[in-house]
């Protein structure tokens, strides 16, 4: 990466939208922010707003109230330092492997050396060099994440919203994939902010949790973790009981509404 990590500054953000006619509150006053550099994890129920959070950060929705900055700028679409990566990884069935992943240099209309230095570097950096010409539906479901990381990677963000990314896979690929991230994070030179609803992810990953309560989404509690992706973290009296006051931040949010 050749840029340092975006610095997340939220303010009072609220969010509604219209259905069948009546107004719903996705996001209540929601207050936090996060220094550049490193991986932060929003944790929360499900259609409590975190994925309309990652959207209003990547510019594709205004919010209603409140103030939003990355890097002290609102955030607007087409940001080029932004990659959002979805749960069903995004990823164009007809084009190739390396179609997908060079497809924003090729949108950008980069020269044709850059973009194919670029996609052979990244490729290669997450083991898909071998697979550069399958299609997403000849891969398995980690190669297919792998894909969208590459790609979302190849455009060298300093910001990278991840939309509960691992959600699909099995519990020791998930693990794998964690570490992954946690490798591409080293060095300070990426933001990522990750939406979960694992618990154990957020308290492996995540070294500023924020914690949701239910619809409509509020900041409930936000717990710093230092420790967050040390090599055998997972196995240590720490990371249990930051489990445990997550799960009751958890509940403790959702009596609250």
């Amino acid at each position: 990466m050749s840029r340092s990590g975006a610095a997340v500054s939220v303010h009072r953000l609220s969010f509604f939208y219209t259905n069948n006619g009546r107004r719903v509150e996705a996001l209540r006053e929601v207050s936090f922010s996060v220094p550049g550099g490193g991986i932060y994890a929003v944790i929360g129920p499900s259609g409590c707003g975190k994925s309309t959070l990652l959207y209003i950060l990547a510019g594709l929705l205004a919010p209603s109230a409140g103030e939003v900055l990355v890097n002290g700028e609102p955030p607007l679409p087409g940001r080029r330092a932004t990659s959002l990566i979805l749960q069903d990884y995004g990823l164009l069935p007809w084009k190739t492997v390396w179609d997908n992943v060079v497809l924003g240099l090729a949108i950008r209309r980069l020269p044709a050396g850059e973009v194919r230095a670029a996609g052979e570097k990244v490729l290669k950096e997450m083991g898909l060099w071998e697979l550069r010409k399958r299609y997403p539906a000849e891969l398995s479901g980690g190669q297919r994440q792998r894909v969208a990381i590459a790609r979302a990677l190849a455009t060298e963000p300093d910001l990278l919203l991840m939309d509960e990314p691992f959600s699909s896979l099995d519990a020791l690929t998930r693990e794998a994939f964690q570490d992954i991230l946690r490798n591409i994070v080293q060095g300070g030179s990426l933001t990522v902010l990750l939406v979960t609803h694992n618990i154990e992810e957020a308290a492996y990953l995540g070294r500023r949790i924020i914690v949701f309560t239910p619809h409509p989404g509020c900041v409930y509690k936000i717990f710093e973790n230092p420790q967050a992706g040390l090599p055998g973290y997972r196995k240590t009296a720490g990371f249990f009981r930051l489990c445990t006051e997550l799960r009751g931040a958890l509940e403790h949010g959702r009596d609250q509404i």
